[in-house]
């Protein structure tokens, strides 16, 4: 009987041990839930897109201002018209290269941010962009300037200015996410993914010599 109720024990524990999660961090394991921002499987050949820059684009407007915010992963980029991709490829590498220089640490992620006024003399807040992804709301740990005027946080009528925001968190493009200035946000996001989807789909067909839907 004795040993019985060992051998059940033992049979128990094994199946307990069989069910329970790992937890060793050496071995690099991440949770079930979480899910991978690898892009290799979205990538494209370059300069087959058709996209304009305003296609992959969230835009909010605050007051006179309006924000736009465009990805520079070049996933996404690939999939712009040749010229517009050969512009944003050539600011995403040298942002880049000026991000490791500085910080020495990558850049997880890019966004190319404008700001343009309606009004004269209006001022804009450049911390104020903030990015809300699978709930953690993300600030941007460097803001490297493209135009010449971004530092003094005004603008004139019709006037814009554009910096590179480097974000020291990767995003997953295929979800949610949501752009915040002040008191106001934009989920256009979640449309602009089903251009994506459409988009990568045609230039594949492109690349491989068939025919677009």
């Amino acid at each position: 009987m004795k040993r019985w109720v060992a051998g059940l024990a033992g049979v128990v524990l094994g199946i307990v041990a069989c069910g329970a999660p790992r937890t060793d961090v050496s071995l690099g394991a991440a949770p079930v839930s979480a899910q991978s921002t690898d892009t290799t499987d979205l990538m494209v050949p370059a300069r087959l897109g058709s996209l304009r820059q305003d296609d992959i684009t969230i835009q909010l407007r605050n007051g006179p201002l309006l924000v736009k915010v465009t990805p520079l992963e070049e996933s996404i980029i690939r999939l712009l018209a040749p010229d517009t991709y050969d512009r944003l490829h050539a600011i995403a590498e040298s942002k880049r290269a000026e991000q490791q220089n500085r910080m020495q640490r990558p850049a997880e992620a890019m966004f190319l941010v404008s700001f343009f006024s309606y009004d004269a003399d209006v001022e804009f807040q450049p911390e104020g962009v903030e990015l809300s992804h699978q709930g953690r709301l993300l600030q941007p740990v460097a803001i490297l300037p493209v135009t010449s005027g971004w530092g003094r946080q005004r603008l004139n009528q019709q006037d814009q200015q554009v910096a590179v925001y480097v974000f020291g968190e990767p995003i997953d493009y295929r979800l949610r996410l949501t752009v915040r200035y002040g008191t106001d946000d934009s989920d256009a996001w979640t449309s602009i993914i089903r251009k994506l989807d459409a988009e990568r789909a045609r230039v594949r067909a492109r690349a491989s010599g068939g025919h677009e839907n």
